[in-house]
């Protein structure tokens, strides 16, 4: 699976693109601002219908411009596949697949399954819990329809018994028959999901160690654990016995919208103990695992994107994760950086076919 062709119609600095890719490496280069993080921002868009970065559609439109357009034609599975995106001002999104338009956007994911790599991802060691879940429901959705599903309907439930209970507190009255009724809807979604959590976490944690110790040198101890408040307790019950903290706090407190993805190092928190590089070894570790599950439950290679992922790494431990992602086991990757002359020196040590981009005020040119 690859992209072949990406067109590009102001899509934030770019006022109008076509590039033609390689199916396997494809280098950008260019200064910081200068536009070559969003080539695979646009690609983000074509794979799971957002940015990566920003979630308000309008935002990512051309400055004095009312719409955006970015195309792709892809192969997969050796099929085309004409992908469309277009975003107008105050309207809604449309997206196509072949020309014809989704009625959902949930219907589309994980057609063209994809993996980034960003420093944007520091947030899920900086920042709460709620990152990480997002982290856990993107991948698991990329190859799980009904997880997408059942999560978008356990989280408007969830919605609904907040807005109730705000109403019971301005009110100073609570029907509890009501609030069993959403329960009873509740807990069977919950339990699902976390069952499928708790699959996934088995799962990647093995691949995680394994990548660490690679890119590391295997001097340390990391850990993945999934945390739940559903673990060893009934899901029904914990919803009875809070209810009461429920209604004081006039929101729902148990649940798997609390749950956690607990990142160690050598037993201690990794944002604690951590340093930038080991912290960003291992989110680069935790991503390249995230690509090796997507791949083996789908049975097909996702699209790899890599954004200045090696600001912080010395040039050795670039060839080495270059050569790791470079091996036939990948598919198409997508690699920033702004150092012309280092990125030519990693490409001439790797034997694989490429196409180098320079990148300058929102025009890109080959190499």
């Amino acid at each position: 699976m690859y992209l072949d062709k990406l067109n590009l119609i102001n899509f934030k600095n770019y006022a109008q693109e076509e590039l033609v890719f390689s199916p396997r490496l494809n280098c950008f280069v260019g200064n910081n601002g200068s536009g070559k993080t969003n080539v695979l921002d646009s690609i983000h868009y074509l794979c799971l219908c957002k940015s990566y970065f920003n979630a308000i559609d309008s935002q990512n439109i051309r400055h004095d411009e009312d719409f955006m357009v970015i195309q792709g034609n892809f192969q997969v599975k050796d099929e085309p596949e004409e992908i469309y995106c277009g975003i107008k001002r105050n309207k809604r999104k449309i997206f196509r697949r072949n020309k014809k338009e989704y009625q959902k956007l949930s219907e589309h994911i994980g057609l063209i399954p994809l993996v980034m790599i960003s420093p944007a991802d520091s947030g899920l060691i900086l920042d709460g819990s709620e990152e990480r879940r997002k982290f856990i429901n993107s991948v698991i959705s990329q190859f799980d329809k009904s997880y997408l599903n059942t999560t978008i309907q356990y989280n408007h439930l969830i919605l609904q018994r907040n807005k109730l209970l705000k109403e019971f507190g301005r009110k100073h009255s609570y029907g509890e028959d009501t609030l069993e009724i959403y329960d009873e809807q509740i807990v069977p979604l919950g339990n699902k999901i976390y069952e499928k959590r708790v699959e996934f976490a088995e799962r990647l944690v093995p691949i995680f160690q394994k990548y660490y110790n690679f890119i590391s040198g295997g001097n340390e101890k990391v850990e993945l654990i999934y945390q739940s408040q559903l673990e060893g307790n009934d899901f029904l019950e914990l919803l009875k016995k809070n209810r009461e903290k429920d209604k004081i706090l006039q929101y729902t407190t148990i649940g798997i919208h609390k749950d956690d993805l607990i990142l160690n190092l050598d037993g201690y928190h990794i944002k604690k103990v951590g340093s930038q590089g080991q912290q960003k070894t291992f989110l680069v570790a935790l991503k390249l695992a995230q690509f090796d599950f997507i791949k083996e439950v789908n049975k097909i290679n996702p699209i790899l994107l890599l954004d200045d992922i090696f600001d912080k790494f010395d040039v050795d431990r670039v060839k080495q994760i270059i050569r790791l992602v470079s091996d036939h086991n990948y598919g198409q990757i997508f690699i920033t950086h702004t150092n012309l002359d280092r990125m030519e020196a990693v490409l001439a040590d790797i034997d694989i076919d490429y196409r180098l981009f320079l990148v300058e005020n929102g025009k890109i040119n080959q190499n």
